[in-house]
């Protein structure tokens, strides 16, 4: 990606180095938090992508025994300037420009941006505490992005899909619920959720997960459209490679040798790739309503 004329967001707040919030503390929320990822047991459970909070302590016990790390101290903040810091700012700020251009043209509505934070360790949020082993995630009840930069690491090494494009993808996807929470679709959602049986909310689960994967590709199309000379050659394959790494399927059969698809939360590989596919090809956010697709 190519993002040098790029501005960087102010709406992001640094919070490393400055204290995690404490003890761990499950998230009472009713399956408000949204993320990016997929919840399977024990081994890969800590570092999907952007897992759903609310799944990830169901079975916190599990995952979460061990005594809360210490947090860093203010000494070892890192550097509000360092490469990896300012990408994700560009990227934040690049996702503001094309989101309140989409909501203006296309929904005559006003874009209001979320705030992205930066943390290690733990933190609080208005749905609870948020630790790094989730991974991203978007928390509706602050509006907040939350993320650990160290995920990039894990993105790379754990799932072999590294790449600015993979890591704006990771970005994008968190937005994308944003979007979902701004447009009233978290709310049906998680309202439909509650009334379900938990296979029933899983599937819904599925499609809001594959419609934030849409809405990334539109960000990006729309992006590309604004400034032709954002993608470079192999971008688009790097964020593919991305969503693939990370479906359901794949993860569950890395983590325990089988798949469960009643347990699905988040879309297979085929299905990640898919809706992103058809963000990225339509640009057009009219076109990502998974939840009227027959099959997701």
């Amino acid at each position: 990606m190519r993002l040098d004329d790029e501005a960087e967001s102010q709406n992001v707040e640094d919070r490393r180095g400055g204290g995690g919030g404490g003890g761990f503390g499950g998230f009472g929320i009713g399956g408000k938090s949204i993320g990016i990822g997929t919840v399977i047991i024990a081994l890969a459970a800590s570092y999907f992508f952007g897992i759903d909070p609310s799944l990830i302590f169901q079975g916190a016990s599990v995952i979460q025994g061990q005594p809360q790390q210490a947090p860093q101290s203010q000494a070892h903040r890192p550097a509000a300037n360092d490469q990896l810091t300012v990408f994700t700012r560009k990227v934040l700020g690049n996702t503001e420009r094309t989101w309140e251009h989409i909501f203006e043209t296309d929904l005559n509505r006003r874009y209001a941006p979320p705030t992205l934070v930066l943390f290690s360790g733990a933190t609080p949020t208005a749905c609870g505490t948020g630790q790094s082993a989730m991974g991203p995630f978007y928390c509706p009840g602050d509006q907040k992005v939350y993320i650990d930069l160290a995920f990039y690491d894990e993105l790379r090494q754990r799932f072999g899909a590294g790449g600015d494009f993979a890591q704006a993808y990771v970005i994008a996807h968190e937005i994308g619920h944003h979007v979902q929470n701004l447009l009233g679709v978290s709310g049906k959602v998680d309202a439909a959720r509650r009334r379900m049986n938990e296979a029933q909310a899983n599937q819904l689960s599925v499609r809001m997960e594959l419609q934030a994967d849409c809405l990334a590709g539109v960000w990006a199309a729309t992006a590309q459209r604004a400034n032709q000379a954002l993608l470079e050659p192999g971008d688009v394959e790097e964020g593919l490679k991305a969503a693939a790494a990370i479906g359901d399927d794949r993860l569950q059969r890395q983590a325990q040798g089988y798949v469960v698809p009643e347990a699905f939360t988040h879309g297979t590989s085929e299905q990640r790739v898919r809706w992103l596919r058809q963000g990225l090809t339509t640009g057009d956010i009219r076109k990502c309503d998974t939840f009227a697709a027959r099959q997701p």
